[in-house]
């Protein structure tokens, strides 16, 4: 055979090795494809997986792999290096139905931990915010041995006092998330929405701070009884703060009594000065008696105008509105004979 032939033959043989390992390669590439893009066999209810500081990639791709959810963990863990996704973050991640070990990779290298969720609702004090954080089994209790007070100071609020400086919202957190951190979420949001309403605020309003807004605020939340007359119960109260005249608001009677307020206001209560007894002092109490929505923190800075002094609930959610205390109690009179278990009155 001559030299020339055998180079020929040698040719065709690497070029049919080439085609053929190019098939597998092919072939091998497109079964990849197609495995990382699988569903991997996930219960229904998706299973949580925890990744503690130091450990990686390999520890849960090998983890998934020991609970059969996982069928070639050495490959992918290649397979991450290559496409440089090994930099994973600790932290809890829940693993749904249907995820695939491309999804996973992705899900680790972005951190996307596990969330969970804690709402405030306005109208809230801060004592049952603190008791929905202590009920939260997957948060850290930093605060469980500090008073309101020395909270409200590692919050960096200037006079220590705490209620009302809680935006109520929803708030996301990851497991073992420090209550702290969630307070001080939810205080920076109060803080930068209380600032940035307090500046296109109407005029000659009888507030020397955002402070002394936040205050009303909290006390129009806790007298509304239907939204659309949020902005005319603060226009009562602010016409009788101009007027030198007492609120004589309950809410702020219960607040002050405390403990000692056991679902009912005596005439007792109403005579006894506290510094949230709104019958018995002028102007506002010293502090919030709620958190206040953002609807009430816009109702305190733009009541609505008008003559109203007072007001009574009718027993439907609304209220009747009155300019003098001849009508006021007159109407008093009629929504008290109805003897309605939601009846309030300011006076």
């Amino acid at each position: 055979m001559s030299l020339r032939k055998l180079f020929k033959r040698l040719v065709i043989i690497v070029f049919i090795m080439l085609v053929l390992g190019g098939m597998v390669i092919g072939y091998g590439w497109i079964y990849w494809q197609e495995w990382m893009h699988k569903p991997l066999p996930i219960p229904k209810d998706g299973i949580t997986i925890h990744l503690e500081k130091g450990q990686t990639l390999s520890h849960v791709l090998n983890e998934l792999s020991q609970q059969k959810m996982l069928a070639y963990p050495k490959p992918l863990r290649w397979y991450a290096q290559l496409q440089q996704q090994t930099n994973v973050h600790q932290g809890e991640y829940f693993l749904p139905q249907g995820i695939t070990p491309a999804a996973l990779l992705e899900k680790l290298n972005k951190g996307e931990i596990r969330l969970y969720q804690i709402r405030f609702v306005e109208g809230w004090t801060i004592k049952q915010v603190l008791a929905a954080l202590a009920a939260q089994d997957k948060i850290t209790p930093d605060t469980k041995n500090l008073s309101v007070d020395e909270i409200a100071k590692k919050l960096g609020i200037e006079n220590g006092q705490l209620e009302g400086w809680i935006f109520p919202d929803t708030y996301s957190f990851s497991r073992n998330s420090s209550d702290l951190d969630v307070l001080q979420q939810a205080h920076k949001k109060m803080r930068g929405l209380l600032d940035e309403k307090w500046k296109s605020r109407a005029e000659n309003l009888p507030y020397k701070t955002a402070y002394e807004a936040l205050i009303m605020a909290s006390i129009i939340e806790k007298e509304t009884g239907h939204a659309s007359e949020r902005d005319q119960i603060a226009g009562v109260f602010v016409r009788r703060l101009q007027q030198g005249i007492k609120l004589q608001t309950d809410p702020t009677v219960i607040y002050g009594m405390g403990d000692a307020y056991k679902g009912r206001i005596r005439r007792k209560d109403l005579n006894t000065p506290t510094a949230y007894n709104t019958y018995t002092i002028f102007g506002l109490p010293p502090t919030p008696i709620a958190i206040p929505s953002l609807a009430s923190i816009d109702a305190a800075l733009h009541p609505a105008a008008g003559n109203a002094l007072y007001f009574v609930a009718k027993g439907d959610g609304t209220s009747e509105f009155s300019a003098t205390l001849q009508e006021h109690n007159a109407a008093v009179r009629r929504f008290q004979l109805k003897r309605r278990s939601d009846y309030r009155s300011a006076p």
